[in-house]
């Protein structure tokens, strides 16, 4: 753990760090392609249009877990770059049995409320039933999406990279396979879908527990899973949700941002939906890098927060934001030069593949400034500024980005909707570059080995 965390090369220790959360995000990439892949072999739009319906109300699901997984990590981080190891075992426990509480809460109210919940996320008659079939089944495997998605983030901050990408990984190989089973052997459609995805969360969960349980088995001071370790206080629960609320909200409103998209979309039809569906998963490959490259970085930038070393952060901060646009400039190039062809791998209708072709390559202009973004919101969690890095996540979903999709919906129609991404985000872009310079040069460098403020 101190390897990682004190490594002197600063390139290596972002790679080190970064990597792997890269790595799993791209496990968790490839089952969520996976999951329409497959439902797309049915050659049933609405099929797919169900599913992309439900993705953000799946993403909804996980920001429960970022509120103890993203919170917990940052406040992690930044106790043991003050060698405050019991404080980092109580804060650990109190995480795990919350987001398990959590989880079994949004269980009982997502079964109840599932049909209003399916016509809030833009469900007509053509696809309502498919997407009432999703979503039973992650209604179902709650808890063990949010423990899953939250002891990936609690494991990277304690130093467990390995563990955390196995875990992942996984769970994300299950959810494939049983993909294949459920969809195409079953013939279950999306209800086979949503199941293999919450199995392979439950996988996941399990295989991380049983790494906590060896781990205080072998006398690790920061891990303990008893429940007489429960034991919450005002101050751990305030520095944990006080940053966990601003980085789910984050997920929130980007869900809430996109069923607004998939409403507008929806006016021009299934087949639109399905076309936008397919060019937002392969879109989504480097959003999911990037947040795994700034998701992994972040506790090395909270360490050397906590241990008052400004000089390390500011170069970690740097090294990783430069990867980031850069690998978002390759998948530019890539998607204008392949948008058609990679539409092909899951659509049939030559209209369609034309289409979803054409929004790829509108969609990738914004992959190069998600490096900044990412970078400079993951920055500002892993210091404390919980409301500096809530301020990026609304002016991107609601202040800049509905009334984006509005406007460009009556200037240009359909294609004038997909054009808000690319154009928000380099608004956007810009902005994080201004905040995150501007903090630089206000921050003292006493105030480095100081606790949570939340700016």
């Amino acid at each position: 753990m101190a390897t990682v965390f004190e490594e002197k090369n600063i390139s290596k220790a972002v790679l080190r760090m970064g990597l792997p959360a890269m790595l799993g995000q791209l496990t968790t990439l490839i089952y969520n392609i996976a999951d329409t892949f497959f439902v797309s072999l049915t050659k049933e739009p609405a099929m797919i249009a169900a599913v992309t319906l439900c993705t953000p109300i799946l993403l909804i699901i996980m920001s429960v877990a970022s509120v103890f997984g993203m919170g917990g990590s940052s406040v992690i981080a930044r106790l043991l770059g003050e060698d405050k190891n019991k404080e980092v075992r109580k804060t650990l426990n109190f995480c795990l049995y919350a987001m398990a509480m959590s989880g079994i809460m949004i269980l009982l109210a997502g079964i109840f409320l599932m049909e209003p919940i399916a016509r809030l996320s833009g469900a007509d008659a053509e696809n309502m039933s498919y997407t009432k079939d999703y979503l039973k089944y992650i209604f179902l495997g709650a808890p063990f999406i949010i423990l899953s998605n939250g002891l990936v983030h609690l494991f990277r901050s304690m130093g467990f990279i390995k563990e955390s990408t196995i875990g992942l990984a996984l769970g994300n190989s299950i959810n494939i396979v049983f993909d294949f089973v459920f969809i195409v052997l079953l013939d279950w459609g999306t209800a086979g879908a949503a199941l293999a995805t919450s199995f392979g969360f439950f996988c996941s969960t399990v295989y991380y527990l049983v790494c906590m349980a060896g781990a205080e088995r072998k006398g690790n001071q920061l891990v303990t899973l008893s429940v007489k370790q429960f034991a919450p206080h005002k101050k751990m629960v305030g520095s944990v949700v006080v940053i966990g609320i601003p980085g789910a909200l984050i997920t929130v409103l980007l869900s809430v941002s996109n069923i607004v998209l998939n409403n507008f979309i929806g006016i021009y039809g299934s087949d639109a939906v399905a076309s936008y569906g397919i060019a937002y998963k392969v879109d989504m490959v480097p959003i999911m890098l990037s947040v795994g490259l700034s998701q992994g970085v972040a506790p090395l930038i909270g360490y050397y927060y906590g241990a008052g070393k400004r000089e390390r952060m500011s170069q970690a901060m740097k090294t990783a934001t430069i990867y980031g646009f850069f690998l978002g400039a390759i998948f530019l190039a890539v998607f204008c030069l392949l948008g058609t062809n990679l539409a092909g791998v899951f659509l049939h209708d030559e209209s369609l593949i034309h289409q979803a072709g054409y929004f790829i390559s509108i969609l990738g202009l914004s992959a190069p400034m998600l490096g900044i973004i990412n970078m400079v919101t993951s920055y500002f969690q892993a210091l404390g500024a919980a409301v500096k890095s809530l301020l990026i996540t609304i002016m991107r979903n609601v202040v800049l980005f509905i009334p984006a999709v509005m406007l460009l919906n009556r200037l240009w129609q359909l294609n004038g909707v997909i054009a808000a991404q690319p154009i928000v985000e380099t608004i956007l872009a810009i902005i994080c570059i201004v905040m995150y310079a501007k903090d630089l040069s206000t921050q003292k460098p006493a105030s480095l080995a100081k606790q949570p403020n939340v700016q």
